[in-house]
């Protein structure tokens, strides 16, 4: 379960009856679109329904017979949920929006680079500004991954940007070949990988271009600087698995 603080209201109105239920508003969502494939017990706070969550006021138990056929509240909620209205307060509002704006934030510095400079990654920082200069305002009620592309067309007049993925050839030495393979092969799609006579690890991977930064300070906190990367620009250079 959620806590209260994290949950909003789901209400329905129907045969003179108020029914509410407390839910995570990502998850209302998914059901409402059909798209949920969870835990329903995980993103409520409540296993109950409400005439008003506010105050804890049940409604009679013929009413949801009459209206839900049960009175299992896990059968009723997702009803609830699709059929009727997801209540936030301006506050949970202000929350969610903050929240989805980093999450776009960290999406967008994960996977752009910038196409002028050598296809480096941009800065949390300057993505936050040029978001803000583009004049963007995130959507609270929608998934994050909607709202990437039109985000990205309003950067584009601000900073040049681009999205990309890079392949990158690594060789740890017989030393740190055991526990730094763990740690790379986790970072991205590994293409391929070959264990040396040597017993050195050679791996083959690919990631979002915005993580370069991040993957070679793992690869050289694992392997004490002393790893040999190479950049793949031929995707025909790469073996598959």
């Amino acid at each position: 379960m959620i806590s209260l603080d994290e949950a909003v209201t789901a209400r329905l109105e129907s045969h003179g009856e108020r029914f509410e239920v407390l839910i995570d508003p990502d998850a209302a969502l998914a059901i409402k679109r059909g798209e949920f494939d969870g835990d329903l017990e995980d993103v409520i706070a409540a296993e109950d329904v409400f005439e008003d969550a506010s105050r804890g006021d049940r409604p009679p138990e013929n009413a949801l017979e009459e209206v839900f056929d049960t009175t299992d509240p896990l059968e009723i909620i997702p009803q609830v949920v699709e059929d009727g209205e997801i209540q936030i307060t301006a506050e949970q509002r202000k929350e969610m929006q903050e929240q989805k704006h980093k999450q776009l934030v960290q999406h967008i510095t994960r996977n752009a680079v910038n196409p002028q400079m050598d296809d480096a990654p941009h800065p949390p920082e300057r993505i936050e500004n040029a978001l803000e200069e583009a004049g963007f305002k995130i959507d609270p009620m929608e998934p994050v991954e909607n709202q990437v592309d039109e985000a990205l067309d309003l950067l584009r007049p601000v900073i040049p940007i681009r999205f990309d993925e890079m392949t990158v050839a690594v060789q740890v030495p017989p030393d740190y070949a055991g526990s730094a393979q763990a740690q790379i092969r986790q970072f991205g799609d590994l293409e391929r990988e070959e264990w040396q006579s040597d017993g050195s690890w050679v791996g083959v991977i690919t990631f979002p271009a915005g993580m370069q930064n991040e993957f070679y300070d793992v690869v050289n906190e694992h392997t004490s600087g002393e790893a040999e990367t190479r950049i793949i620009s031929d995707e025909d250079d790469i073996p598959t698995r």
